[in-house]
């Protein structure tokens, strides 16, 4: 991963992203929300194995794209979320998983005070650009 796509103010949405992806990968987007708080902490992507993994281990598993396997999130960093409930949109082609984060980090990269990111969202778009900024939310008052 370049490491000044996660912290440059330059923009470079990847809209290629699921056409990279081999037709048989059979995955669907999922993003998982803190039940407590309703902030967005991250967009990964689930198959088959993946989903029956979470709701066998009550822990959000996705599957890593990048590295075409399992990926049991917190593995390495501890970041685990535990899961509490599993939701399928209406059209049966995304999921959301309600979870509860068991440190306050969820995101790979780091602050400026080298602490985990506690959601992978977290610049905004200003006139073209990429600004760090909190998310400033009625659940987080």
């Amino acid at each position: 991963m370049d490491p000044s796509l996660e912290e440059d103010s330059l923009l470079r949405i990847d809209f290629g992203k699921l056409q990279t992806l081999p037709s048989q990968s059979g995955v669907v987007p999922c993003v998982a929300q803190d039940v407590d708080t309703g902030r967005v902490l991250m967009l990964a992507y689930v198959n088959q194995q993946a989903l029956e993994e979470t709701l066998a281990r009550r822990t959000a598993v996705f599957w890593s794209t990048s590295r075409d396997r399992l990926w049991v999130k917190g593995s390495t960093s501890g970041d685990y979320l535990d899961l509490i409930e599993v939701r399928v949109n209406c059209e049966q082609n995304s999921l959301l998983y309600l979870v509860r984060p068991r440190q306050s980090g969820v995101c790979h990269t780091r602050d400026a005070t080298g602490a985990h990111r506690d959601s992978c969202y977290y610049r905004v778009l200003e006139d073209g650009h990429l600004v760090h900024r909190p998310i400033s939310a009625p659940w987080l008052s």
